[in-house]
């Protein structure tokens, strides 16, 4: 149930959103964007919230900043899941020219779980603001007592594994299967890991088991909604912005994020200054920009077509 106030609030919200308004029989507003809808009924007045995301609508958006508090337990009632025993693991910086890519893993039960919520952790991709990434950064090591991994694979030897490699899909599972690894030393009874659907998982199973090491992998769309990997994507973001930014104040540049033509300009002044050798200790060789700054000496990628032929994982 909403007050009055309430309702309005929320028209304004879904305003500021993107929601598209229409009529609907019994309503004082209805309002869709997407596969999301948001119903408020007159009698009440009531909302109604259905559709895909509707989880994170009401913990992101809902409950924060028109109810003004979270109510407990809807999390735990709604995905149960979220808050048994797991790694959730999450990766920053394989879409960016510059930067490395880093991979990280924490470790939820209950309690942590619960405490993460509370702090307002939610998808990387969601928070705009560098310093609240650091700041949620720290709270998510101190709630989970350490049990986080961190895999930061540097621009030099991103490129030598992506030649070994072949592709950025074997590439990731290879690096998931490191965080796992390395979270597994710390938690060996954890009994799952969640991460977002990249691959075929056996590509992560397969090097676990090479090293002895076995736990149930599951991987889904959109799996930044679980607590876990939203707080694994907060961690590997915040190690990404912090190379950059490190890294162009050593050499006196800024560092952007992306393919912008921002960056093409920066990756220009990097060759002019050093050569085009410079871009493999600073950047993702692999990628288009790479020869289109230097194309006698970095090869033009395949195309997409044969891109996705070669990331599709075979037997």
């Amino acid at each position: 149930m909403l007050s009055s106030d309430q309702a309005n609030k929320l028209r304004g919200l879904l305003c500021e959103l993107g929601f598209e308004f229409s009529p609907k029989q019994y309503t004082l507003f209805f309002a869709r964007k997407n596969k999301l809808s948001v119903a408020v009924y007159e009698k009440g007045p009531k909302v109604l919230a259905q559709g895909k995301g509707v989880e994170e609508f009401v913990q992101f958006e809902l409950e924060p900043k028109i109810l003004g508090e979270a109510k407990l337990g809807y999390e735990e009632v709604h995905s149960p899941e979220m808050f048994a025993p797991h790694f959730g693991v999450d990766e920053s910086g394989k879409g960016d020219f510059f930067g490395p890519l880093v991979i990280a893993g924490v470790y939820v039960d209950r309690g942590i779980a619960r405490k993460l919520v509370d702090a307002g952790v939610q998808d990387s991709k969601r928070i705009g603001s560098d310093a609240r990434i650091r700041a949620l950064g720290e709270t998510i090591r101190k709630a989970a007592g350490g049990l986080v991994e961190t895999v930061l694979i540097g621009p030099p030897r991103y490129n030598q594994l992506y030649e070994k490699f072949g592709n950025l899909n074997k590439l990731l599972g290879w690096g998931h299967a490191r965080v796992i690894e390395n979270l597994l030393g710390k938690k060996p009874d954890c009994p799952r890991a969640l991460s977002d659907q990249f691959a075929d998982a056996r590509v992560v199973e397969q090097s676990l088991l090479r090293h002895g090491r076995t736990i149930d992998i599951q991987q889904r769309t959109r799996a930044e909604s679980d607590i876990a990997v939203a707080a694994a994507s907060i961690l590997a973001r915040e190690g990404f912005i912090n190379w950059l930014e490190r890294r162009g104040k050593d050499l006196g540049v800024h560092l952007g994020r992306g393919v912008s033509e921002n960056v093409k300009e920066t990756a220009k002044k990097l060759v002019d200054t050093s050569g085009p050798q410079a871009l493999r200790e600073v950047a993702k060789v692999h990628f288009r920009t790479a020869y289109e700054i230097a194309p006698n000496h970095y090869a033009v990628p395949p195309s997409r077509e044969n891109w996705r032929k070669n990331t599709q994982y075979e037997t």
